[in-house]
C-alpha cells in the first residue's frame, strides 16, 4: 500500500445517519416487543482497520509483501501505528503519512492479543513506497431485525454476532446503521451449500444506529421498523421466558422477497437452554412456500423472530449446511440479555 490514497481499498460507511435518541433499557421476559422480520442493509464501523488482504507489491528485485514478512495476517486488527491510535481507515492513511521514509510499527489485535510489528516499506515500479496491505474499516450485508421496543425505538437484529475474518472473534465496533433494503433474488439453499437472500438498500435515508454488536446479535436505536402481517406482525408481543418455549409448532417472520415480511411455519424440535452458542432451539420449516422460494434456511434470514402461543420466543441464527431444511435459533430471553 502506498503511503498515499492511491490503491487502499476502504470500505467506508456508504449512508450517513443520525443517532435517535433513546432511553437506558433493561429489557426482559414479559415486555411486549414488536417482533419484526424485515431485511435491511447493516453497515459496522470496525474499532481500528481490518486487514482485509495482504499484496503483492512489484519491484525491481520482484514481488514483495512486507505487512506479509512482518507476520501481519488477513483479519488483523490494526489499532495503532506508531504508538498512535488509530479508529479509521482517513486515521491510519494520516498516521502512516506522517512517518514519512520511517519503518511503521503496527500494533494489531489478533485472537484477542495485542502484538506488534515492524513493516519496512518497499519502492514499487511506480517509484512509490508500499505496505502491501490491503484494508477496509467497515463491513456491511443483509440481516434480519428481530424485534424493537414500541416505546423506546430500541432494536435487535441477526441473533448472532458480527465476527473477524479468520480468527472468528467478535469484531469489536464503533458505530454503524441499518438502512433499508430489498430482497432481490434467493440464492436456493442445497444440501452441502447454504444459500443466501440477495439484498439491495433501497435508497439514501437510513433507519436508525447501531451501537452493539454481540454474540447473540446487534442492537441500537431506529424510527419505527416495518413489520409482517396481523396476527404476528401487527401489534407488540410479549417476550417469553426459556421456559415458556415448547417442543412443537411455531411460525417465523421473514423477508425473503421484495420488501414483504410473511409468516412461515416451523417445527421447533428440540431445546437446548444450555447451548452457549445461540443454538437454545432447533428448528424445521415445515412450510412448502418458504421451502420452494428458499430451500430452507438461508443466510440473511438470521434474526427472523420466531413465535409460538401468542409470543415472541426466539430468532432464528444458523442454518445446517448439510440440510437446510433445519436450523437453530436463540431465544429471546437470551438475546435481551446480551441487549442489555
Amino acid at each position: 500500500m502506498s503511503h498515499g490514497r492511491k490503491g487502499v481499498w476502504l470500505l467506508s460507511l456508504l449512508l450517513a445517519f443520525n443517532i435517535l435518541p433513546g432511553r437506558a433499557l433493561a429489557l426482559a421476559p414479559g415486555d411486549l416487543l414488536k417482533p419484526v422480520g424485515r431485511a435491511v442493509a447493516i453497515e459496522l464501523d470496525t474499532e481500528g482497520v481490518i486487514v482485509a488482504g495482504l499484496a503483492q507489491v512489484e519491484t525491481e528485485t520482484g514481488e514483495r509483501s512486507p505487512a506479509g514478512e512482518a507476520g501481519l495476517r488477513t483479519g488483523d486488527r490494526i489499532t495503532a501505528v506508531n504508538g498512535r491510535n488509530v479508529h479509521t481507515g482517513e486515521e491510519f492513511l494520516d498516521a502512516v503519512e506522517a512517518l514519512g521514509e520511517e519503518d511503521v510499527l503496527l500494533t494489531a489485535c489478533r485472537d484477542g492479543k495485542e502484538e506488534t510489528f515492524t513493516v519496512e516499506p518497499v519502492r514499487g515500479q511506480d517509484g512509490g513506497r508500499y505496505l502491501g496491505l490491503w484494508l477496509r474499516s467497515s463491513i456491511s450485508g443483509i440481516g434480519t431485525v428481530t424485534f424493537q421496543d414500541p416505546e423506546s425505538g430500541y432494536f435487535g437484529a441477526l441473533g448472532h454476532g458480527v465476527c473477524l475474518e479468520g480468527d472468528n472473534s467478535l469484531m469489536p465496533i464503533s458505530g454503524g446503521a441499518i438502512a433499508p433494503a430489498s430482497v432481490s433474488d434467493v440464492a436456493r439453499g442445497e444440501r452441502g451449500c447454504p444459500g443466501a437472500l440477495v439484498g439491495v438498500p433501497e435508497g439514501g435515508e437510513t433507519l436508525g444506529s447501531v451501537e452493539k454488536n454481540t454474540d447473540h446479535g446487534i442492537f441500537g436505536v431506529a424510527r419505527p421498523l416495518e413489520t409482517g402481517e396481523p396476527p404476528c406482525g401487527g401489534d407488540a408481543l410479549p417476550a417469553a421466558g426459556e421456559g415458556e418455549i415448547k417442543k412443537g409448532q411455531a411460525t417465523i417472520l421473514s423477508n425473503v422477497e421484495g420488501c414483504a415480511v410473511e409468516e412461515y411455519t416451523v417445527e421447533i424440535t428440540q431445546i437446548l437452554p444450555s447451548a452457549p452458542d445461540g443454538r437454545q432451539l432447533a428448528l424445521k420449516v415445515t412450510d412448502e412456500r418458504l421451502m420452494e422460494k428458499t430451500g430452507g434456511i438461508v443466510q440473511g434470514m438470521s434474526g427472523s423472530p420466531i413465535i409460538q402461543n401468542g409470543k415472541l420466543v426466539g430468532a432464528v441464527t444458523h442454518v445446517l449446511v448439510e440440510d437446510p431444511e433445519r436450523g437453530y435459533g436463540v431465544s429471546i430471553e437470551e438475546m435481551l440479555a446480551a441487549a442489555g
